[in-house]
C-alpha cells in the first residue's frame, strides 16, 4: 500500500483553510492561506459558517455518494495536518497553528508533570479513564493556546464568534451551542444566522467519525449517516437563503479501514527494549526505548512491521516537518519518545497495559486514522454560497 502513501501538504491542507478565515478577519498569521477560499472571501459575508465533520474523509464522499450535494458542491481536495487525528487536526481547526506549534499531537500523551499518560482531548488517565484534576498546575498550563475566537474578536469588534459542538466537548468560545446530533447542528446553525450581526460560526460534528471506527469506512451505517447528512444540508441551505452565508464544509482527516490489529502487549521481543508503555495512537505509535537496546529494537520492529509501519527516530521526525513549520513546543519531544512508529498499511497496534486491560473494555476499530495512507490524509473542501 505505499503507494497510497500521502504526506501533509502545508500549502494546501486544513491549516491554510483556517488560515485563510483567520486572514479575512485581519488576523496575523505565519501561514499561508488557500487561494481559492481567498477569492470566495472577497465578498462581504454577515455569516461565514466552517461546518467540520469528523473522519469525512475524501474517500468516504467518493465511494458513499460521488454524485451528492457535497460531492457537487466540492471545489477541491485538501490535506489533513499530521498527525492526521481529532486531537491535532481539531487543535489546528481551533488555534489557526500546527501541530508542532500547538504539543497536541495524539490521543494519548505522556505528561512527565503528572507522572502518567493522559487523553488530552477528554483529561483523563489513559489507564483507568478518571477526570484529570490538578488544581496547581491544570492541563492547559501546559499545552494551552489562543483559540481564533479570541483571535478573531480582538481584531473585529463589531464581529461575533461561535462555536456549535457536543455536549461533552470542553468549550471554547465565550458563547456555545450545543448539538449532539447533524439535526441539531444544522439547525443551530439556522438560528444563528438569521440573528443581524456579523459572526463567524464553527459547527463540530463527531460523526461520521464514531461511526466508522465501529462500523467501518463503507458500512451501511456510514452510508445513513452520510445520506442524512446530505438531507439536512440541503434542509439547512433552503432555510439560510438569503440570509447572505457562506458555508464551508470540510473534515479533520480521513479513515483507512482496518484488516489487521496487533496487541504489543504479546511482543515480548519488543517489549524487552522498552522503558515506558507504547503512546500516542495505534497508527502512529511512540516507543521510550533503552539505550542498550535501540538497535535490536530497531532490527526488531522493522522485521515484524516490514512494510506495515515507517519507524523514525525522535530526531528525523522533528526535522522532518511532518508536524508542519512553525515555532516548535516545548512539550514535543517529551510526548513523543524516542522513536515514532507511523502506518503505511492496514494494520494497526493496540496500544495498553495490563492496567488498562483490567480496567476498561478493550474497543475493537474496523477502521481508524493516523497513518499516512491516502484515505487517512485527505479530506474534501466544500463551499455553499447562500
Amino acid at each position: 500500500m505505499n503507494q497510497n502513501k500521502v504526506m501533509p501538504d502545508y500549502n494546501n491542507s486544513i491549516l491554510n483553510l483556517i488560515t485563510s478565515i483567520l486572514k479575512k478577519y485581519k488576523v496575523e498569521t505565519q501561514h499561508t492561506s488557500l487561494p481559492k477560499i481567498d477569492k470566495i472571501l472577497k465578498k462581504q459575508y454577515k455569516n461565514i459558517v466552517l461546518m467540520i465533520l469528523d473522519g469525512m474523509g475524501e474517500n468516504i464522499l467518493k465511494n458513499i455518494s460521488p454524485n451528492g450535494i457535497l460531492s457537487k458542491n466540492k471545489i477541491d481536495t485538501i490535506t489533513s495536518v499530521y498527525p492526521c487525528t481529532t486531537t491535532a487536526a481539531m487543535t489546528t481547526y481551533y488555534s489557526g497553528k500546527a501541530p508542532i506549534e500547538t504539543g497536541w499531537i495524539a490521543w494519548t500523551q505522556f505528561f512527565k508533570e503528572y507522572g502518567k499518560y493522559i487523553n488530552v482531548l477528554q483529561e483523563r488517565d489513559f489507564c483507568t479513564e478518571e477526570k484529570l484534576v490538578i488544581k496547581s498546575l491544570p492541563i492547559s498550563d501546559i499545552i494551552g493556546y489562543k483559540t481564533i475566537y479570541e483571535q478573531i474578536e480582538e481584531q473585529n469588534k463589531d464581529t461575533k464568534t461561535y462555536e456549535i459542538m457536543p455536549s461533552y466537548c470542553a468549550k471554547k468560545a465565550k458563547i456555545t451551542m450545543v448539538a449532539n446530533t447533524i439535526q441539531e447542528l444544522c439547525g443551530s446553525i439556522i438560528t444563528l444566522c438569521k440573528n443581524t450581526e456579523d459572526k463567524f460560526v464553527m459547527a463540530y460534528q463527531d460523526n461520521p467519525d464514531s461511526i466508522i471506527h465501529k462500523n467501518g469506512c463503507y458500512s451501511e451505517e456510514t452510508r445513513q449517516f452520510i445520506a442524512q447528512a446530505e438531507k439536512e444540508v440541503e434542509k439547512m441551505l433552503q432555510e439560510l437563503k438569503d440570509t447572505n452565508t457562506l458555508l464551508i464544509i470540510s473534515a479533520d482527516h480521513g479513515h483507512q479501514d482496518i484488516n489487521e490489529t496487533i496487541d504489543i502487549l504479546e511482543l515480548d521481543e519488543i517489549q524487552e527494549c522498552l522503558i515506558m508503555p507504547p503512546t500516542l495512537e495505534g497508527r502512529m505509535v511512540g516507543f521510550f526505548v533503552k539505550d542498550t537496546k535501540r538497535k535490536d529494537f530497531e532490527d526488531r520492529f522493522n522485521k515484524i512491521f516490514k512494510d506495515k509501519y515507517i519507524l523514525y527516530t525522535k530526531e528525523e521526525i522533528v526535522k522532518s516537518n511532518l508536524f508542519g513549520y512553525g515555532k516548535k513546543h516545548k512539550k514535543i519531544e517529551d510526548f513523543l519518545g524516542d522513536y515514532i512508529a507511523i502506518a503505511i498499511a492496514d494494520t494497526r497496534i493496540n496500544l495498553e497495559t495490563y492496567l488498562s486491560r483490567e480496567m476498561k473494555e478493550p474497543k475493537e476499530k474496523k477502521s481508524s486514522h493516523c497513518g499516512l495512507t491516502k484515505n487517512e490524509m485527505e479530506v474534501p473542501l466544500i463551499v455553499f454560497d447562500v
